[in-house]
């Protein structure tokens, strides 16, 4: 084979590689001056978990209002101010001779985030169902799609489109992390509203498909292969990269990058495989999860891109469906990954410490009431099926300009909506009239600020 045949392979397949595996890659642009003033340079917003019930979040009941043990108790206290459960411990670690999840994990932050910032204890998922990807999609567009349904990109601009056309913002400067491919996740990086759409999407990025055992089989070193004595390898590798992002066989939407951010980002995967080889990669000190490490790899990207908004998909408390017990041990978990994010933006990003506002919220809440079925424990679990405890949900903000140990509403006077967190973030970033003046976000939805 010729040099120039074996050159243009290994472009080609660079290309593909980067349009499939890793963010895409889009232009730069602004088409009008920002209106506002900043509140903070940076945006983290973290879709909390995967549908978390009230009661064992911010009600702090434990057991007592989900398996009729009078057991109540706080396992997410570097979030939120509580004592933790005194008796049947199931969500920590196996300590050494002791029982699984036994050994509850160590708080990262001294102080937890509701007395650094500002909690709503109580909002609402005012319309549509509660299912995952129309909460996803609600909490990046502020508007509920009542139609929304999977593989159906969201029906109005995400807040990653309003950022990039009203701050000019380029695409490294904006992230969609998910903790994987699951539920049509790669369709929330951007819409297809005319006037927005794939020009100002943001990066998806799905590290643990990356970065996993298949990414390292394909995509570090970025090798090349002879498309006729290794066809085979070949075949898997776009067999990996469509299943990827659920592509079935469907054309590639052209992507845009400029070169300086094409180098950067392939410079980011080739140093992040070194990194995770060498074990540099920023996990939190518990990893035992898909939301831990993603929240590792989250912070890699904050490291080295430092973004004007980043937002993190997390998901394990599902297993809520199932498993009670694990649905415990995966809310523990996350309440340590956004710790140790937190933590980490603080202590570890000079540019991003001090100037980054942190929300967190879920895309929704469960059921009230158990389902059938039972875990190793006897204990029931929980579904979301759209019952008014499923509506129910929190967000908490912590950062400059955030008021420190303020909770606004409570159980009797819900304030906030889910529409809200998308029009916080163009609040934030200082284009909250510009994005008033599309009139494409829910009615309702308002900045917290104005809430509070």
């Amino acid at each position: 084979m010729s040099m120039k045949r074996r050159e243009f392979i290994k472009k080609a397949g660079i290309a593909t590689g980067a349009a499939l595996t890793m963010p895409y890659l889009l232009p730069t642009g602004r088409l009008f001056a920002q209106t506002g003033s900043e509140k903070a340079k940076h945006v983290v917003f973290v879709l909390f978990a995967g549908g978390v019930r009230q009661q064992e979040a911010v009600l702090q009941r434990y057991l007592a209002e989900s398996q009729d043990l009078p057991i109540e108790g706080n396992i997410m206290y570097n979030m939120l101010t509580g004592a933790p459960p005194e008796l049947k411990i199931v969500y920590g670690t196996t300590s050494p001779g002791g029982q699984p999840g036994g050994q509850p994990i160590s708080p990262i932050l001294q102080t937890p985030l509701d007395k650094q910032g500002t909690l709503f204890p109580e909002i609402r998922f005012s319309k549509a169902g509660t299912g995952h990807f129309v909460g996803l999609s609600t909490g990046v567009s502020g508007y509920y799609g009542t139609t929304q349904g999977l593989r159906q990109r969201p029906i109005r601009p995400t807040i990653f489109e309003h950022v990039r056309r009203f701050t000019g913002a380029k695409a490294t400067d904006v992230w969609f992390v998910g903790n994987g491919i699951g539920n049509s996740t790669p369709l929330l990086n951007h819409s297809e509203y005319p006037g927005f759409g794939a020009r100002y999407a943001a990066n998806f990025f799905a590290p643990n498909i990356t970065f996993g055992n298949r990414g390292l089989e394909f995509l570090k070193g970025f090798k090349v292969y002879h498309p006729e004595e290794e066809l085979l390898p070949v075949r898997e590798m776009q067999a990996f990269l469509n299943n990827g992002f659920n592509l079935e066989g469907k054309e590639i939407p052209h992507l845009y990058n400029t070169e300086e951010e094409k180098f950067s980002i392939k410079e980011f995967i080739r140093t992040t495989f070194e990194r995770l080889e060498n074990n540099q990669v920023a996990f939190p000190p518990v990893t035992d999860n898909g939301d831990l490490t993603t929240i590792g790899y989250a912070t890699e990207i904050l490291r080295w891109f430092k973004p004007k908004l980043m937002v993190i998909n997390m998901s394990a408390v599902d297993s809520c469906h199932g498993s009670y017990t694990s649905y415990l041990k995966s809310l523990h978990r996350g309440d340590h990954g956004v710790a140790h994010l937190w933590n980490y933006i603080q202590n570890n990003i000079p540019e991003m410490s001090g100037n980054t506002i942190m929300i967190v919220m879920p895309e929704h809440g469960r059921n009230l009431n158990p389902n059938p079925i039972t875990d190793e424990n006897d204990w029931f679990a929980f579904d979301h099926d759209s019952d008014a405890n499923s509506r129910r949900i929190f967000t908490m903000m912590v950062g400059p300009n955030v008021p420190a140990n303020l909770r606004v509403g409570s159980e009797a006077n819900p304030v906030g909506d889910a529409a809200d967190s998308a029009m916080t973030i163009a609040d934030i970033l200082g284009i909250k009239q510009d994005v008033l003046g599309t009139g494409l976000m829910d009615f309702g939805a308002r900045s917290l600020f104005d809430r509070i």
